[in-house]
């Protein structure tokens, strides 16, 4: 399993939280979005929209409402995974489709040699509701996700979870 670990972006997507001060590359940035918006969705409606922070003052705000943020301040930019209420038509399904876009840009980043870490924002109000005023979100789009992206800091190896317990055939 080692030589698999080290070749699949999966097991070399690890969370990141120190970051470089080096901008992430508009080419970077294109991938990052692309693999998000290829991401698989119930009945294909593709009921997200990514905002692209990189402003500074907003970067920096983040962490007054939500908690585990504070990696925010190193990082040059994050992106937030926001789910459009008007375009999902599958009730409980906004969170998942989100989380497989999500997942998308992390493995994405991963490859590229960036480093990334998955904040939760949905269910919480009040990230949901920072997020919202911070970025003028309109009353039918709802933050989701928000991953902080940039050059690693620190060094993770890649890791590998696997665990036959955890797995069953056919029935428990």
């Amino acid at each position: 399993m080692e030589r698999q670990a080290n070749m699949n972006p999966v097991f070399r997507r690890r969370s990141i939280r120190k970051f470089t001060s080096v901008p992430v590359s508009r080419d970077h940035l294109d991938d990052l979005l692309r693999a998000g918006l290829c991401a698989p969705s119930a009945r294909n409606k593709q009921p997200w929209y990514f905002i692209v922070i990189e402003e500074r003052r907003l970067l920096d705000a983040v962490p007054r409402f939500h908690p585990y943020a504070s990696m925010i301040r190193e990082a040059p930019l994050a992106i937030v995974v926001c789910g459009d209420l008007s375009v999902e038509s599958n009730p409980g399904y906004l969170a998942q489709n989100c989380a497989a876009a999500t997942e998308n840009i992390l493995v994405t980043a991963a490859h590229l040699g960036l480093g990334a870490v998955w904040l939760g924002v949905y269910p919480r109000q009040e990230r949901m509701q920072g997020l919202k005023q911070l970025l003028n979100l309109p009353g039918h789009v709802i933050p989701v996700t928000l991953i902080v992206i940039g050059h690693p800091a620190e060094k993770k190896p890649p890791h590998d979870d696997f665990d036959m317990n955890k797995v069953r055939f056919n029935t428990w």
